[in-house]
Parts: structure tokens; C-alpha cells; sequence
């Protein structure tokens, strides 16, 4: 069966070319808008992997962590920031709220690719 991934970004035209692009490699993707919609999206059905933008209206990609983090079923789920952000001070807090890894935009599509296999296969 095919695994997951809940991609999370305020940009359409971004969320477009990350669900194309995992799509062509065999993942199911469910997009939400913002961090408030990746967790009502979240809560809703279970996924093996969240990618989620940093900067976002209503609630950001480490608020969004931190609330995932507190859920039992994603204590455990790895989570990808894939941002602009690129600080070191960025990694560090991305890491502090849970991330398992960083991917900087604009980002290319077959790293994305080898980055999601490695991560859920």
C-alpha cells in the first residue's frame, strides 16, 4: 500500500509541485494550507510523513510540530521542515520542536524524492 505524506504549505503552486512530485513516485499526498489545516488533517487520518513549510498564516511549521509532537499516533512520525528558513538558529529550534530533517526551498524535486525514501522508504 502506498505510504502518506501530508504536505503543508500556504503556497498552492508549491503544495502542486511536492504532490506531483511524490505522486510520481508512488506516494499518496493530502495537502493542507496552513498549520491549523495540517493538523485537523492530521487528526483526521493517519499519515508516515508530514512535510511542512516554516512561514505560514494561523499557525507556523513549528507550532505545527509541536502540536503533532503532542499527539500520541505522531510522537514518532518523522517530520520535514521544507522552508526558506535556512539559519542555523532555524535547524536548531525545527529540531527542538521535533523535526527529524530540513529540506530548503526552492528545493529540487528528486533530492525531495531521495530524502522521503530514505525517511519511510
Amino acid at each position: 500500500m502506498a505510504k502518506t505524506i501530508l504536505a503543508v504549505d500556504d503556497s498552492s503552486s508549491l503544495r502542486q509541485m511536492v504532490a506531483f512530485s511524490l505522486k510520481a513516485a508512488g506516494y499518496q499526498v493530502v495537502e493542507a494550507v496552513d498549520g491549523q489545516d495540517g493538523l485537523e488533517k492530521a487528526k483526521n487520518q493517519s499519515v508516515d510523513l508530514v512535510l511542512t513549510d516554516q512561514n505560514m498564516p494561523k499557525m507556523d511549521g513549528l507550532m505545527l510540530i509541536k502540536a503533532l509532537r503532542g499527539l500520541p499516533e505522531y510522537q514518532k512520525t518523522p517530520i520535514l521542515m521544507l522552508t526558506t528558513e535556512s539559519s542555523d538558529e532555524m535547524k536548531q529550534k525545527g529540531r527542538a520542536a521535533g523535526a527529524n530533517g530540513w529540506l530548503v526551498k526552492p528545493f529540487d524535486p528528486q533530492r525531495l524524492i531521495e530524502v522521503v525514501k530514505k525517511v519511510i522508504g
